[in-house]
C-alpha cells in the first residue's frame, strides 16, 4: 500500500514532491494513532470507569485550553515559511511567533496552578507552556521538511506518553494526578529537541518588527478559529462529563478515540500537501491545488473509509476488549463511522480554505459548527447520553466540513473528486 500510494502521488503532475512527505506522514499517523489508542485501552483496562473519565476529561480540557493559546502560530509559520522563496526572515518569524504564544501559556498555567485545587489540573497547569511551544516549534520544523514532526510528533511524543502511563500502572499507580503527568511529561523532549533542530538551520538574522506584523496580519483570524477548533475537537468529551459524569465519558471518550485514526491520516496528508497549497494558491496555479486536493482526497478515502467500515461491524467485539460496561458505546461507534466516511470523502476543505487566505470564512463555518454541537449536546446528552453526545458532534462535523467544501466550489471551482482521483488510484499507469 505504502508504494502504491508514493508512486500514485508521484505520478501527478507537479506534485512530485508530496509523495515523500506524504508517506512521511502518513507513517507517523499510523504510529501515532496506534500508540494513542493503545494509551485508551491500558487506561481503560487498568482503572475504573470513573477514574478513567476524570484522566480523559484532564487531558482533553488540557489540549482544549492548549489550542486556544496557540493562536494558530504554527500554521501561520508554516504559511510564512512556504510562501516565501527563502529563509532569510525565518528565525525573526519564528520569534514573532513563538513569544506571543510563550508568554501567555506561562501566565495562564501560572493563574491556574494558583486558582485550581484538583492536583491533576494543577500538574497540567504546569505542563501548559511546554505543551503549547511544542507544538508550534514542530510546526515551524515542516518549513524546512517532513522529518522533524515525523520523529517528534508523531513518533517520540505518543509512543513515550503510552509508555510513561504503563510504566505508572504497572507500578500500581491509578491515581488521575500521576497519569497525567506521565501523559504530559513526553511535551518537554519533544519542545527541547524541536528547539536545537531549529537552531542549528536558522539563519542568524536580526529580529524585524515587519516580519511579525507580516506574520500576525495573516494568522490573527486563523488564531480566533484555531481556539474554536481546539474547542470544537474536545468539546464532546467535556459535554458529556459536566451533564452524565466522568464514567459516561469514560465511556465515550472510548468509543470515539478510534477517530484519531482518521482525523492523523488527514493530519498526515495535510501536513505534507499545506506548503505546495499554499505555494499554488499562492501564485494562482490552480491546477497544482486541484491536484494536490482530489489527490489526497483520494488517498483519504481509499485509507479510512475500510477502517471505518470494519469499526463500525467490530466495535461491540473491541469495546468489550476494553473491559466492563463500555459495550454501551457501540452506538455512539456506529455515529462515528458514518459521519468520519462523510467528512473524510470531503477531503482537507479547511486547508484548502485557509491556503487560499480565506481565514475569515474558516472562522465563521467553525462558530457555526461549535454552535450546532453545542445546542445539540444541551438538548441530546442529558437524555441519551454518550450517544446524544455523538450525535451532537456528528451535527457539528458535517457543518464544519460542508460549508467549506461548498465555499471553495464557488470560489476556486475545485471539487474533493476529479480526473486527478483517477490519477492517484492508477500509479501503475505509464506518465
Amino acid at each position: 500500500m505504502v508504494t502504491l500510494i508514493s508512486a500514485g502521488l508521484a505520478r501527478l503532475p507537479r506534485v512530485e514532491g508530496v509523495a515523500r512527505d506524504g508517506l512521511a506522514g502518513l507513517a507517523g499517523a499510523g504510529v501515532g494513532a496506534g500508540a494513542q489508542f493503545l494509551t485508551v485501552v491500558l487506561v481503560t483496562r487498568g482503572t475504573d470507569r470513573h477514574t478513567a473519565g476524570a484522566f480523559f476529561t484532564a487531558t482533553a480540557l488540557c489540549l482544549t485550553v492548549a489550542g486556544v493559546l496557540r493562536l494558530d502560530a504554527g500554521n501561520g509559520l508554516v504559511h510564512a515559511l512556504a510562501g516565501t522563496s527563502g529563509h532569510d526572515r525565518a528565525r525573526s518569524q519564528v520569534r514573532a511567533a513563538l513569544a506571543p504564544v510563550a508568554t501567555l501559556s506561562v501566565v495562564v498555567g501560572a493563574v491556574l496552578f494558583v486558582c485550581l485545587s484538583d492536583p491533576a489540573f494543577r500538574v497540567l497547569a504546569v505542563a501548559l507552556p511546554a505543551v503549547v511551544c511544542a507544538d508550534v516549534l514542530v510546526s515551524a520544523t515542516r518549513g524546512f521538511g517532513m522529518l522533524p514532526t515525523l520523529l517528534l510528533d508523531g513518533l517520540l511524543q505518543p509512543i513515550a506518553q503510552f509508555a510513561l502511563v504503563a510504566l505508572a500502572l504497572s507500578c500500581g499507580t491509578r491515581t488521575v494526578p500521576v497519569l497525567v503527568a506521565a501523559w504530559a511529561l513526553p511535551y518537554v523532549p519533544v519542545l527541547c529537541l524541536a528547539a536545537l533542530w531549529l537552531r542549528g538551520r536558522l539563519p542568524r538574522t536580526p529580529y524585524t518588527g515587519e516580519s511579525a506584523r507580516e506574520l500576525w496580519r495573516h494568522t490573527w483570524p486563523r488564531s480566533v478559529a484555531a481556539a474554536i477548533q481546539a474547542v470544537f475537537q474536545r468539546l464532546d468529551v467535556m459535554v458529556v462529563a459536566a451533564l452524565a459524569g466522568p464514567a459516561e465519558a469514560a465511556v465515550y471518550t472510548a468509543a470515539t478515540r478510534f477517530k484519531v485514526v482518521g482525523q492523523l491520516v488527514n493530519r498526515g496528508l495535510a501536513q505534507a500537501a499545506q506548503p505546495r497549497l499554499v505555494e499554488a494558491l499562492a501564485t494562482g496555479d490552480l491546477g497544482r491545488a486541484r491536484a494536490l486536493y482530489q489527490s489526497a482526497t483520494t488517498w483519504l478515502v481509499a485509507l479510512t473509509w475500510p477502517l471505518w467500515l470494519g469499526y463500525a461491524v467490530c466495535a461491540p467485539w473491541l469495546l468489550g476488549l476494553l473491559g466492563e460496561g463500555y459495550a454501551p458505546g457501540a452506538a455512539v461507534a456506529l455515529v462515528l463511522a458514518v459521519t468520519m466516511m462523510l467528512a473524510g470523502a470531503c477531503g482537507m476543505v479547511d486547508v484548502v480554505l485557509t491556503a487560499a487566505g480565506h481565514t475569515r470564512s474558516s472562522l465563521v463555518n467553525l462558530l457555526a459548527a461549535i454552535t450546532v454541537t453545542t445546542a445539540c449536546g444541551v438538548c441530546l446528552t442529558p437524555v441519551y447520553g454518550a450517544a446524544g453526545a455523538a450525535l451532537a458532534w456528528a451535527a457539528g462535523t458535517l457543518v464544519k466540513n460542508l460549508l467549506p467544501l461548498w465555499q471553495i466550489h464557488r470560489r476556486l471551482g475545485l471539487r474533493p473528486f476529479g480526473a486527478h482521483s483517477l490519477e492517484a488510484l492508477r500509479p501503475w499507469r505509464t506518465r
